[in-house]
């Protein structure tokens, strides 16, 4: 009865659609990943096969990208990749994906809050100890060179 696109639209909170660097985009905002096996994953600057996600408030923004990053961490849009050679997800996926999360967010938001901090702890911790394996990395490189340039 409400399959039309205009009526789903008007019941979000959000507006997706596919970027295009030609439009100016004023709303707080930000893009996601739709071609390839990240396809979901939240970005904060643009790339050629993406989407945007406009918003009337930076408190929504923020709570979309966190819940699209656990969704995206989740492998939750593997299931509507599409195409056989480059797979990609569509719009009206994509936004049956995020609604379906920000109405479970909304019905449970202590639940989603902890979810929430403890991605980002986790995200915290990871980016560490990728600064760590890079320093690891750089010396072991610097032990190579000192031994080529020691002599021989």
């Amino acid at each position: 009865m409400f399959n039309h696109p205009l009526f789903y639209l008007l019941m979000c909170t959000f507006l997706l659609k596919s970027y295009s660097p030609k439009q100016e985009i004023s709303d707080p905002h930000f893009f996601i990943l739709c071609k390839g096996n990240n396809s979901g994953k939240p970005l904060l600057s643009p790339c050629p096969n993406c989407f945007v996600i406009c918003f009337q408030s930076e408190n929504d923004k923020e709570q979309a990208y966190w819940l699209l990053f656990c969704l995206w961490k989740s492998k939750t849009f593997y299931p509507y990749l599409r195409g056989s050679v480059i797979p990609f997800v569509i719009l009206r996926d994509m936004k049956k994906c995020i609604q379906s999360g920000l109405d479970k967010s909304e019905s449970n938001p202590e639940q989603f809050l902890k979810m929430v901090a403890t991605f980002q702890s986790i995200n915290q911790l990871e980016n560490q100890l990728r600064q760590k394996l890079n320093t690891m990395n750089k010396a072991k490189m610097l032990i190579v060179y000192n031994f080529n340039s020691a002599g021989g």
